[in-house]
């Protein structure tokens, strides 16, 4: 998916997708995952949408993305920062990580910042605890990381957007 792509395009092959569903009734998680893909969040007419096209209450969708972590209702930066407070990466000082991040970014958790390029998500664990204490951005892992790290990673971020 290109970000360039209009709403209507991803409406588009949203539908198609949920059409290629053999019982689109059982494939909704599959079709929520590709939606959020589409779109990086799942607003309500995007809920709306897929509920309409699989025939089902929009309620239904609504408890299935309010249930799952992985789905969410609210934009997110292009560069989705995941800071790990496992109990590994927490030893370690990723709290204080986490609030430098927030304090360079000037936003809290969820939130995205003026630009529109980061959004800062603390998770419960990341799965790397060897490399403790982790962030994850995007798909790239940072490990073994300290506060004073942070300011370079940020600017390394802008540095590929040309910022």
């Amino acid at each position: 998916m290109t970000p360039n792509m209009t709403n209507e395009e991803k409406y588009a092959l949203l539908e198609d997708f949920i059409n290629q569903q053999e019982n689109k009734s059982t494939s909704l998680i599959a079709i929520l995952h590709y939606a959020q893909e589409l779109f990086d969040y799942l607003p309500n007419d995007v809920q709306t949408f897929v509920a309409q096209k699989i025939g089902i209450p929009t309620a239904r969708v609504y408890g299935v993305v309010s249930f799952y972590s992985f789905f969410t209702t609210k934009p997110r930066g292009k560069y989705k920062i995941n800071i790990c407070l496992g109990t590994a990466c927490f030893v370690k000082g990723s709290d204080k990580i986490y609030n430098e991040f927030k304090k360079q970014l000037s936003v809290e958790d969820g939130e995205v910042t003026q630009d529109g390029l980061f959004s800062i998500h603390p998770v419960r664990c990341i799965g790397a605890c060897g490399l403790a204490p982790v962030v994850m951005i995007n798909e790239d892992v940072h490990g073994m990381l300290n506060a004073k790290e942070v300011a370079p990673i940020i600017k390394s971020y802008r540095d590929k957007e040309g910022m």
